[in-house]
């Protein structure tokens, strides 16, 4: 049963930032195209085009970039316990990102078959990553591709759609299911709001590194939960 549910299966997690460090480092073009978009944002806050900007670039192809992908592996041991290998590409430069994801799952993975699993992948992780191969000139491997296939040939999970059960109107965070599963959280040292901050200001992409393939082992942890399999153990994960 684990045999079948772990083979040909990829969990990720995508870190991204604003395209630049702040709003006046865009062009004149792009600043007016986020002129465009920010007068559209919900700001309770009254944050200024700058501040919005620092805040909520990241959150959009148009406007971010990645840093970070992790991917974790689900094997097998010797004794049948699950066993995870979590590892990250990270670089200042996205197209190496890009292109190291791309290349680890078109040379390790059949295309046609492989399982790609993130939390709200179907309406971020996955999108954004289709995206912004575009915009660096990548092409867009097979099991990310979706254009001309029937849905039964897409091959994307998504654990926050697991659990909706159908419901389309809930939102539940990967945390609060970390929260109900009883499972570690990884927002031990910082959370998604902070990643920009860190990136430019602290140019720790090391930290966050660390924390997306944290995230990467919740999201495993959850899809297991939800698939009505044990968590696995902590010293059966290996973070490469």
């Amino acid at each position: 049963m684990k045999e079948s549910l772990y083979k040909n299966l990829l969990v990720i997690d995508i870190e991204t930032v604003s395209m630049v460090a702040d709003y006046n480092a865009l062009d004149d073009r792009m600043k007016t195209l986020w002129d465009k978009k920010s007068a559209h944002l919900k700001n309770d806050d009254e944050l200024t085009t700058d501040e919005l900007f620092a805040k909520r670039a990241g959150i959009y192809a148009e406007f971010g970039k990645i840093v970070c992908i992790s991917a974790g592996f689900l094997t097998l041991d010797t004794d049948n316990h699950s066993a995870l290998r979590v590892k990250a590409f990270a670089d200042d430069d996205e197209s190496v990102v890009l292109q190291s994801f791309k290349t680890l799952i078109e040379q390790k993975f059949d295309q046609q078959t492989l399982r790609l699993v993130a939390h709200n992948g179907k309406e971020f992780d996955f999108p954004y990553i289709c995206r912004r191969m575009l915009i660096n000139g990548i092409s867009i491997p097979e099991a990310l591709q979706i254009s001309g296939k029937k849905p039964w040939e897409i091959h994307h999970i998504d654990t926050m759609e697991l659990w909706k059960f159908g419901d389309f109107k809930n939102y539940t965070s990967l945390d609060t299911l970390a929260a109900l599963f009883n499972i570690d959280s990884s927002k031990d040292d910082i959370d998604g709001s902070m990643v920009n901050d860190i990136y430019y200001t602290e140019n720790d992409l090391e930290r966050i590194a660390l924390y997306c393939k944290k995230d990467v082992i919740v999201t495993t942890q959850v899809f297991l939960k939800l698939n009505g399999h044990d968590q696995v153990d902590a010293e059966n994960i290996q973070i490469l």
